[in-house]
């Protein structure tokens, strides 16, 4: 074996070691993230009204909420109280027309607006949750391909030694 062969052989196999040792780390750091997005969703005790849920939310009805996809589900339930809430007006258009002067719906329009950050909150940590979810996701997945990826090359690293 010349010195370029051992070169390209060393560097290969040492490329594949590092994505050996990361593909795992990965693995395990996605797989962790998702246990905990588990263990916080279940603390907060949620869990889909039996009846009453819109017709794209039925599949949802008496599930808690423990996933990604049911705490994006639940988001869209909170989302629709809201709209219906609120008339389809955000804490912030609310929180403008309490600023230029509610007038006789002072009092309304800021219960209003409590209604519309309480459930705008509860929605954006849902929707963390879902995006952490898919976080995990695509970070176990690059760990899944980090790990093949390493195996070929450490493989490969080996093939070009033995042949030469």
């Amino acid at each position: 074996m010349d010195r370029t062969h051992r070169r390209i052989a060393a560097l290969t196999g040492m490329a594949g070691a590092a994505l050996l040792a990361a593909g795992p780390v990965m693995l395990l750091r996605g797989a962790t993230g998702r246990k905990q997005i588990r263990t916080e969703l279940a603390a907060q005790k949620i869990a889909f009204p039996e009846h009453g849920l819109p017709p794209e939310l039925t599949p949802y009805a008496g599930r808690t909420v423990d996933t990604g996809q049911t705490a994006y589900a639940y988001s869209e339930l909170i989302k629709d109280h809201l709209n219906h809430a609120t008339g389809g007006r955000t804490y912030s258009e609310i929180s403008n027309e309490l600023m230029a002067g509610g007038g006789e719906d002072e009092e309304k329009l800021t219960e209003l607006r409590q209604t519309a950050f309480m459930g705008e909150t509860l929605r954006g940590s849902l929707m963390s949750a879902y995006q952490a979810w898919h976080l995990t996701t695509l970070v176990m997945g690059l760990g899944g391909l980090l790990t093949g990826l390493g195996t070929a090359l450490v493989g490969t690293a080996r093939a070009l030694t033995k042949d030469n």
